[in-house]
């Protein structure tokens, strides 16, 4: 899958990173699906209840609106399907029964813009009870003579977890033989309620691309040639180094994440040839301005999480660190110590410093462990040297190398301390001036200094005072339109969301 705003050729190069944030037009012209997403997409417009996981840029949002493009496109006779983005406000904020009855009203609202959208005259009328949403789902089926398929997007968020209980609740008691729900879910997505057993209530999916895998260069390959051309080309690189071979590196120097991938072909597209020494700048360059402002940028979306920010950093700079002095890039941690860093390491997971690749694995020095693999961006900081030579990169792609055990007794974390967790989950993002989603390393997607300026002029100075505005409060500001408006809904709801 292939997430871009342009090509080459274009004026505008910003680079859409988020997918939800396309129009229909530019969703159609700018993705691109290979053989392991149409697996997927398959199964997502098939019978039954799916989860799809994976971290932020990873292509979950793509994977959800291309099925439903599917549906609308090759399989309207049979299936209606509806995208419903679960970026609102009100569930992000709510528990227990007013969750249910924002959440029904969301999704009433979502399928009769659905069905006016295909000039559909059947009426769905609003219910705030998942019971009666239920009742009228099946009703709707009965007269469309169709399969109805609905395709919850962001139905988690990594700074919250107690809304969670109540979706995958609504999730399981919706799903039925004329209803398949399928969702979008975070790495370290736990808190799934007592009556949900995700063994048994749903299909997971892991759509993380595995360097293991045999169509691993190949992907990665056919992406950055259909993004930048030039990139695909054997002439712009040096010495030994092949436009196959560069694709299979910079995919496993990002862990395989498209969002990161684009953005570090943005940087290599600006030179003329490519050496080693151009790779190594690139990838020290996505270390300093993409990883670790992402990390900073997640922090205060994390709510009652946030202080776990400072161990996970913590953490890593230790990893890496070994990692770097033994030139390694996948490491297997024994399970008793995932338990107990348990959150630094789903944050860390999130971002894209590390990927999970096994659950479980026996461990030379005893007990079982988890593999991780590690972005070689932020390794290469650990690197006497940080130079990347011909050997250093082979292997690193050495899927056979013996990986680095951190067991059970390893004294590495040993003076690691867990911060207190309060139980306030209020999200301090929500309290972050405005003029944070200023275009920068950590919101490359930003509103301009311009648009911000207004903003503060009218008296908008923080983010939430953005989120909770109307449409109207916005538009009421001299210098902004509808095109606007809908830009700093999006950066916002970015902000907020991830």
């Amino acid at each position: 899958m292939l997430d871009i705003n342009s090509t080459e050729n274009d004026e505008d190069t910003a680079l859409t990173l988020a997918s939800e944030d396309c129009t229909e037009d530019q969703f159609l012209k700018i993705h691109r699906f290979k053989n392991h997403e149409d697996i997927i997409i398959r199964k997502l417009i098939a019978h039954g209840p799916v989860l799809i996981r994976g971290g932020r840029g990873s292509g979950k949002s793509a994977l959800l609106i291309e099925a439903t493009n599917r549906v609308r496109n090759k399989y309207s006779h049979i299936a209606f399907a509806i995208y419903i983005s679960l970026r609102y406000l009100p569930l992000l904020r709510s528990q227990g029964q007013q969750y249910e009855n924002n959440f029904c009203s969301w999704l009433g609202k979502a399928i009769s813009g659905e069905l006016r959208k295909q000039n559909i005259s059947n009426v769905f009328d609003d219910t705030n009870n998942v019971g009666n949403l239920q009742i009228k789902l099946k009703e709707l089926a009965r007269q469309l003579g169709k399969r109805i398929i609905l395709l919850f997007d962001d139905a988690a968020h990594i700074g919250r977890e107690a809304p969670l209980t109540e979706f995958f609740d609504i999730f399981r008691v919706l799903s039925t033989d004329l209803i398949s729900c399928k969702a979008s879910i975070y790495p370290g997505v736990t808190k799934f309620g007592t009556r949900f057993d995700v063994y048994n209530d749903a299909t997971v999916i892991d759509i993380v691309r595995d360097e293991r895998s045999s169509d691993f260069e190949a992907f990665f390959i056919d992406v950055i040639s259909a993004r930048y051309p030039s990139l695909g080309s054997d002439q712009k690189f040096s010495g030994t180094i092949t436009a196959s071979f560069f694709a299979k590196f910079l995919g496993r120097s990002v862990l395989g994440n498209i969002r990161a991938l684009v953005i570090a072909c943005a940087w290599f597209n600006e030179k003329n040839n490519i050496g080693y020494k151009e790779i190594t700048s690139g990838l020290i360059y996505m270390s300093s301005n993409y990883y670790w402002p992402l990390l900073e940028e997640v922090a205060p979306k994390l709510g009652a999480y946030e202080p776990m920010v400072e161990t996970a950093k913590e953490i890593c700079e230790l990893l890496f660190k070994i990692l770097g002095d033994r030139t390694g890039g996948s490491l297997i941690v024994h399970k008793n110590i995932c338990a107990k860093f348990l959150k630094p390491f789903e944050i860390l997971e999130y971002v894209g410093f590390i990927a999970r690749r096994d659950v479980s694995r026996a461990m030379k020095s005893g007990g079982r462990g988890v593999v991780f693999m590690a972005n070689l961006c932020n390794i290469l900081e650990k690197v006497h040297g940080a130079r990347i030579t011909s050997e250093l990169a082979k292997n690193w792609l050495d899927s056979s190398k013996e990986m680095i055990e951190i067991h059970a007794t390893s004294e590495l974390l040993n003076d690691l301390k867990l911060p207190d967790i309060s139980n306030n989950n209020k999200l301090s993002i929500f309290d972050q001036e405005i003029a944070i989603l200023i275009k920068s390393n950590a919101y490359p997607y930003g509103l301009t200094q311009a648009k911000v300026t207004l903003l503060k002029d009218n008296e908008f100075l923080t983010v939430g005072d953005v989120a909770d505005a109307s449409d109207n409060a916005l538009l009421n500001i001299d210098g902004i339109g509808e095109r606007t408006v809908e830009k700093i809904r999006n950066v916002v709801y970015q902000a907020i969301w991830m």
